[in-house]
């Protein structure tokens, strides 16, 4: 039995877009993925979360549920469009009061809210009429965003979260088009990139600034991958070095140390957009812990400049960008996702986070598994899962126990939902959801976190 911290948080996590559905009533505007999951070939079987888990309609019977899984903690995320219809001024209270009483149900539930403002659905009007992520007047669209949810949540809401892996939104986003806006460039992530750290910069400084006095917590969530030298040739362990600092440090640096790392500023020149001098002393220090969304590992090598076959886009970066070839090990056990089962390499991030930057506060806010869930019998026996939970929460206790300061861990995801381009076929839920009458089904796994949970503790 691996015992926790007594203080260790405990939750689970969803996001808007995948779960609330109701994408046209009450006062919502459209965002980028109502329409980008609606050109035809964008999404897997032109699927859409017009629908999704209902949860708009159904929040407080899935409360309830998390309720009855023990669950502590419930990271969420607000879509800015059901806030502000368009993007800007326009305030719809109809989405107001929704997410007050999202909020105030988990409450009475001993449930703590962990909100995240930005989870990838960009009000379409920005998208529209102001260039999205790549134009400059993002960042305070963004923070009036935030200061209209700081002021109408924040004397409940203690656990901010600005933005849902800014990563993925400029790379796969902005560099490789597969999710929206479905933009192909290989100099427009670096843009978008750069205007979502200073959009978070100055959320937390309203946050901060005005609303001190809620005494609240603030940060961001970025996602990382391990990388593991394939050989242990100098090159290849500079090669592995350089994919996480592509990756991770291209958001975390800027944030921790006021700047993007130096291989960044050397390898893209004057692709890399340049902060100033203030907008530097804004963003350093503007994190009050270290949001970790973490799922897989591969072995990283020196390119030489050659992109092998099926290196698409590196990780972190652009391949050609970083110079690293990516491979997984053949006795590596796949998910669904065709992501590898690495706990070890979990573990190696955590240390790596923990050294480089001075010892943070770390919160894994997303960690989880898809797999071809099928219900038996009226069950679902997702054992898969409950050894990949088991497996990494067992390498979380290791690096507690070796001095990283891990305080809580979010499993993601709630239930089975609408994930992205890949539609309702990837299931990461510890509920099955069933999308024809949108009934929930515990899993296995559901009852192991539980008493995992209730025991503050795992057994190995």
């Amino acid at each position: 039995m691996k015992k926790f911290p007594n203080d260790f948080i405990w939750g689970i996590a969803t996001s808007s877009y995948q779960i609330e559905g109701a994408t046209a009533i009450d006062g919502k505007g459209p965002s980028i993925w109502d329409a980008f999951s609606r050109i035809p070939g964008k999404t897997h079987n032109g699927e859409t979360g017009e629908v999704a888990c209902d949860h708009y309609h159904r929040f407080k019977e899935d409360i309830q549920l998390m309720k009855n899984i023990g669950i502590k903690a419930y990271r969420f995320s607000i879509a800015w469009s059901r806030i502000m219809p368009t993007g800007k001024e326009t305030i719809n209270e109809e989405g107001i009061s929704f997410y007050n009483n999202l909020i105030d149900t988990l409450i009475e539930a001993d449930i703590t809210p962990w909100v995240t403002l930005y989870h990838w659905d960009l009000p379409l009007a920005l998208q529209l009429e102001d260039d999205g992520w790549l134009g400059d007047s993002m960042p305070d669209y963004f923070a009036a965003y935030a200061d209209v949810c700081f002021e109408r949540f924040g004397d409940r809401v203690k656990n901010w979260i600005t933005l849902n892996e800014p990563w993925v939104v400029a790379i796969l986003g902005y560099g490789q088009g597969v999710l929206a806006p479905g933009r192909i460039s290989s100099s427009e992530p670096y843009l978008a990139g750069h205007y979502l750290i200073l959009a978070h910069g100055k959320a937390v400084n309203i946050y901060r600034s005005k609303y001190k006095h809620q005494n609240g917590l603030i940060g961001i969530t970025n996602n990382c991958d391990w990388r593991e030298p394939l050989t242990n040739s100098k090159e290849d362990k500079d090669a592995a070095e350089r994919a996480l600092e592509f990756f991770l440090a291209w958001f975390a640096d800027p944030i921790y140390k006021g700047d993007y790392p130096m291989v960044m500023k050397e390898r893209l020149g004057n692709r890399l957009p340049v902060f100033s001098e203030d907008e530097k002393e804004m963003i350093t220090g503007s994190s009050d812990f270290f949001g970790l969304n973490h799922y897989t590992t591969m072995y990283a090598s020196n390119s030489n400049g050659i992109i092998k076959e099926g290196s698409v886009y590196g990780n972190g970066g652009i391949s050609k960008d970083q110079g690293v070839d990516l491979s997984l090990d053949k006795n590596w056990n796949l998910t669904l996702m065709q992501w590898a089962v690495v706990p070890w390499g979990c573990k190696k991030l955590l240390h790596w986070i923990n050294e480089r930057y001075n010892h943070p506060n770390i919160y894994i806010t997303e960690n989880g598994c898809a797999y071809a869930d099928e219900i038996i019998d009226g069950q679902v026996n997702d054992q898969e899962r409950l050894d990949f939970y088991q497996s990494y929460l067992k390498v979380c206790n290791e690096a507690i126990n070796e001095g990283v300061k891990l305080k809580g861990y979010f499993a993601w995801s709630f239930m089975d939902n609408f994930e992205w381009a890949l539609g309702y076929e990837k299931r990461f839920g510890l509920h099955y959801v069933d999308f024809k009458t949108l009934e929930r089904l515990p899993k296995k796994s559901a009852y192991w976190y539980k008493d995992a949970i209730s025991k503050n503790s795992v057994d190995f």
